[in-house]
């Protein structure tokens, strides 16, 4: 089981803050005491994450897991899905390295903008552009890990399904959380960006749930297999 869990701390989005869940609970700690409020407030706007957002969450859920069933998690069948939804899917080599100078990794990219959308369109090919919509990136030959596939796959269904937290500023501000989140930096947040980090910390969250469960089947079908093959039966 730990080794499951190492695996996938070692391929996500996060894992250069592997304590980012402490993190997150010193954010909360620090500038939500006593506030019960669900209200996310955005561009002007505010949106309630209330029932009919925990509703969206669940039909993700069973609508990726029944894509996974159907494709048994091969990487080019669920990239099919993605290519369906007319979302661009870049190859390249070794793309972590050219990834880097904006700050992301190889899987999906959410929308950029300035000088990280001028980056990403250059070395993608597009032309020059300050503004890039969601893509993938991908390396050009088949040795993507599934399981760090599926947890992009998982976000990319989440943004299509009309979730927050994949916008240019949410990304950006996450990205600034992770590389600073002393006591003295969420001092300096506002409450709007409070609340984008938190959405957007709430789409990894999920998706790191979701293949952790994926994960654990996984196992639990081996072990299984495995009993059979040993023993001639399982006791389920």
């Amino acid at each position: 089981m730990s080794g499951i869990i190492n695996r996938i701390r070692k391929f996500f989005l996060l894992r250069k803050k592997r304590q980012i869940s402490k993190d997150i609970e010193k954010l909360t700690k620090n500038t939500f005491v006593n506030t019960t409020t669900k209200t996310i407030l955005a561009n002007g706007s505010k949106a309630t994450f209330n029932a009919q957002t925990q509703d969206k969450i669940r039909e993700i859920k069973e609508n990726v897991s029944a894509i996974v069933k159907t494709t048994k998690c091969e990487p080019e069948l669920l990239l099919n899905y993605v290519r369906a939804a007319k979302t661009p899917i870049f190859r390249m080599d070794s793309p972590n390295k050219l990834l880097a100078f904006i700050g992301e990794e190889e899987g999906f990219i959410c929308p950029q903008e300035g000088l990280s959308a001028l980056i990403l369109s250059i070395f993608t090919g597009q032309g020059f552009k300050l503004k890039t919509e969601a893509i993938f990136v991908l390396r050009k030959d088949d040795s993507i890990n599934k399981s760090y596939l599926l947890h992009n796959f998982h976000r990319w269904y989440s943004m299509k399904s009309g979730l927050g937290g994949f916008d240019y500023n949410s990304r950006r501000k996450l990205k600034m959380f992770i590389a600073d989140n002393s006591k003295e930096a969420m001092k300096r947040l506002s409450m709007e960006s409070i609340m984008e980090i938190q959405e957007a910390i709430s789409r990894e969250r999920e998706a790191n749930a979701f293949v952790l469960e994926y994960e654990n089947q996984i196992e639990g079908s081996k072990k299984v297999l495995e009993k059979i093959k040993n023993d001639g039966g399982a006791e389920v």
